[in-house]
């Protein structure tokens, strides 16, 4: 059998027993542990696992064709993962030849094509985010200043990051494109006093979003349009971009600069925080641009620098969050399964089975497959930019310490006892 025979190749770590579709076992040892043991339930499964593997794999997770009878399925698809790592050339090469051509569709993000893409994942329910996001509904990569911060605690440290990259004054405009559920938006505004407008293409998101600013009070200093950012005019003193930048599409990066360009001023800042792959340019997951992310893909920095260069944008900062994602994404996995019934309960069993490869899947890319996140904050005029990095602690510590706190550590500073 094709699939036993590729396992023999594949498994170099950890030891895995495939029960077949006619009840009869197979070992495949590469290490001692850990141990797995899955059940394939139809000759169909079998030879779809060989024939496209990555897409195999969900689908028949979801569709009950494999069920997990020793491990889970964020064991798995770990146990997948390292495994991957540590295959030929050969079996990459051909991945990649088989999804060349899927690969260039699913970089082309016209306008109507990135509005359905959105919809497909961004506008499925707010009270299907409610259950597994914090509770400002950050869905992006939070930032853990030590693994003993909760979710809530890593989401606001990574607005406060935000904030201080983007060296805000009260009164300036800024863009949010991709404003998600409204959080940093609201966050921005209320911290520095500025005036925001969001930007997104799901309505789902603009309908909470929205609410929420008039909650909030701040419907005079924050506004969330349904508008793509190819259709944004003005001028905005600073303009962040976080999370969206994955949905763009490799053959619109050029577009997207050269608008953030137009759109920002003279004087300006603009941050892109989003995901990318360390390993040089890659192939998108099939799995995950058909059921999660249509038109999704994690750039090189390699490909996202090169496409800056030709804008009137210069590069002041990169930073590279590494471990962060796999954290945040092991907070939302373990939520979900905290939720599991109440998920089951309004959007079914396969679903559920979806969502929960989703989240597991992720997380174990960001954890051995070279995933990660960047932050770059560019200027229009570098001169403007600052000499050192220092300012981003000192800006970060504003908002994180109590006024009291800040008035004694400047006392000290300046050689007063109190």
């Amino acid at each position: 059998m094709f699939t036993f025979k590729f396992l023999k190749q594949f498994i170099k770590y950890g030891t895995l027993t495939l029960i077949d579709s006619k009840g009869k076992s197979f070992t495949f040892v590469g290490t001692h542990s850990p141990k797995l043991t899955i059940r394939l339930h139809s000759k169909s499964i079998e030879h779809r696992l060989f024939l496209t593997p990555m897409l195999a794999l969900g689908e028949g997770y979801m569709d009950g064709d494999i069920t997990i009878k020793e491990g889970d399925i964020y064991q798995l698809l770990l146990f997948c993962a390292k495994n991957d790592n540590c295959t030929s050339g050969l079996l990459k090469t051909l991945i990649s030849h088989l999804t060349t051509l899927r690969n260039f569709y699913h970089c082309y993000n016209p306008i109507h094509k990135s509005r359905k893409n959105v919809v497909h994942h961004y506008d499925l329910s707010e009270s299907l985010y409610r259950l597994f996001l914090d509770e400002d509904m950050q869905y992006s990569c939070a930032y853990f200043t030590t693994l003993e911060d909760d979710l809530k605690t890593a989401q606001i440290n990574k607005k406060r990051h935000i904030a201080a990259k983007l060296l805000l004054k009260p009164g300036q405009r800024v863009l949010d494109i991709g404003a998600g559920w409204g959080g940093l938006a609201i966050t921005l505004t209320q911290d520095a006093n500025v005036d925001v407008t969001g930007l997104t293409l799901s309505e789902e998101q603009h309908r909470v979003a929205t609410e929420r600013v008039k909650q909030a009070g701040l419907e005079k200093r924050v506004r969330f349009l349904l508008r793509d950012y190819r259709h944004e005019t003005g001028s905005y003193d600073r303009i962040v971009s976080v999370g969206m930048f994955e949905h763009v599409g490799l053959k619109h990066y050029h577009e997207f600069f050269s608008k953030v360009s137009s759109l920002l001023a003279v004087d300006g800042i603009a941050l892109l925080h989003s995901i990318g792959y360390s390993k040089g340019p890659d192939i998108p997951n099939p799995w995950l641009n058909k059921y999660i992310f249509p038109g999704g893909y994690a750039p090189a920095l390699s490909e996202t620098l090169a496409t800056i260069e030709p804008s009137d944008l210069t590069v002041t900062d990169i930073e590279i969050f590494h471990h962060h994602y796999a954290e945040t994404l092991r907070h939302w996995r373990e939520k979900c399964a905290q939720r599991q019934q109440t998920i089951i309960g309004s959007w079914g069993e396969r679903f559920y089975r979806m969502w929960e490869f989703y989240l597991a899947s992720c997380e174990a890319a960001f954890r051995v497959r070279g995933f990660m996140v960047f932050q770059i904050q560019m200027f229009k005029n570098p001169e403007t930019a600052p000499l050192t990095r220092n300012y981003i602690q000192e800006e970060e510590e504003k908002k994180l310490l109590p006024d009291a706190i800040l008035q004694n550590n400047n006392a000290k500073k300046a050689g007063v006892s109190r």
